[in-house]
């Protein structure tokens, strides 16, 4: 079997792996209908986050189940099933908290850029569809893996209500998933910040009400005229930079809730700022299984179509052009198919 692997930055080869395997009882078997890069993946791509040797890639997936161990009851062979890029197994307190993606038996899922995918705790981690879908719902179940569950968590943990004014700082895939779910949580004015055509235009097929060029502390300023100098009820915050996460907490209103969930670099807080901003702060990896079985839901009835992130399409041999080409932005984000 070949796989994708990390070797260093902008070194990515799809190369000889051995097949995983069953080790555990409560592991799973999944033949990938397809998987993709996540833009988290460009953080080590880029060479911004240390590897510890060569390291395999890819964690947002769903297949169709070929084997599972003895322990396995819920999840069968056969079956198409999501999941989520932290294992979990649904029964501890943090799970039972509805924090999954904390689970005490988490493993984090890193080899998924390859044909076949060995998924430990596989019935709290995989959620099965009722069939085999269809061909073109495929983007959008992978989406439901981890982008649209983490945009989903990011309007969840930045208390997105009815009516409320909305802030989507990043312009990636999760960052315009952020919008699509804020609108679907019924937020009245959405506002995303994003200084590309393209991006822009899916922003605002999502529910996107305006557009914000800006960035910094103009990016800030222009926020705060649009809202009367008050600024928003929510802002979402999913890039991980320090220059994010400032517009997203200097762009909220008093007694305003900020979520963040691109993963931190060099963001750094001033307590003092914090203590006299009066924000709410909430954020982290993202929950998605407790979201998943009512994301595939959406998706299955056709309420959202969250795979119109995917803008390019490769063979998964061709992964090396699918990175590449999201790390020179000319793609939001790239479907590869085994």
């Amino acid at each position: 079997m070949r796989a994708t692997i990390l070797y260093g930055p902008r070194d990515i080869r799809f190369e000889e792996c051995d097949e995983p395997k069953i080790l555990e009882s409560t592991d799973a078997l999944i033949r990938i209908a397809v998987t993709c890069v996540c833009g988290s993946d460009l953080w080590p791509y880029r060479g911004l986050q240390p590897l510890d040797g060569p390291t395999p890639m890819g964690h947002e997936y769903c297949g169709v189940v070929e084997d599972v161990g003895r322990a396995v009851k819920l999840i069968k062979p056969g079956q198409f099933v999501i999941g989520s890029f932290a294992t979990s197994d649904n029964t501890c307190p943090n799970c039972e908290y509805g924090y999954p993606s904390s689970c005490v038996h988490r493993e984090f899922i890193t080899r998924a850029q390859a044909p076949l995918l060995r998924v430990p705790l596989a019935d709290g981690t995989l959620v099965p569809t009722p069939g085999i879908p269809s061909d073109d719902l495929l983007p959008s179940l992978l989406a439901a893996s981890d982008v649209l569950g983490t945009g989903w968590f990011a309007a969840d943990a930045a208390n997105v209500k009815p009516g409320a004014t909305v802030l989507v700082v990043g312009d990636g895939a999760v960052g315009l998933l952020g919008v699509l779910s804020a609108k679907q949580m019924g937020a009245e004015r959405i506002i995303a910040m994003s200084c590309h055509a393209p991006r822009q235009k899916l922003a605002r097929e999502f529910g996107a009400t305006d557009i914000v060029a800006e960035r910094g502390e103009a990016g800030v300023e222009r926020i705060m005229d649009m809202t009367r100098g008050i600024g928003v009820d929510s802002a979402l915050e999913c890039v991980g930079t320090q220059e994010s996460m400032m517009q997203a907490i200097h762009a909220t209103r008093r007694g305003g809730s900020v979520s963040y969930v691109g993963i931190p670099h060099g963001v750094e807080l001033d307590g003092q700022a914090l203590f006299f901003g009066h924000v709410h702060l909430h954020g982290g990896p993202a929950p998605v299984r407790k979201y998943l079985p009512k994301l595939i839901d959406l998706v299955l009835n056709g309420k959202i179509k969250p795979g119109k992130v995917f803008d390019l399409e490769l063979p998964l041999a061709q992964v090396a052009e699918g990175y590449r080409a999201m790390d020179e932005r000319r793609a939001i984000k790239t479907l590869l198919r085994p």
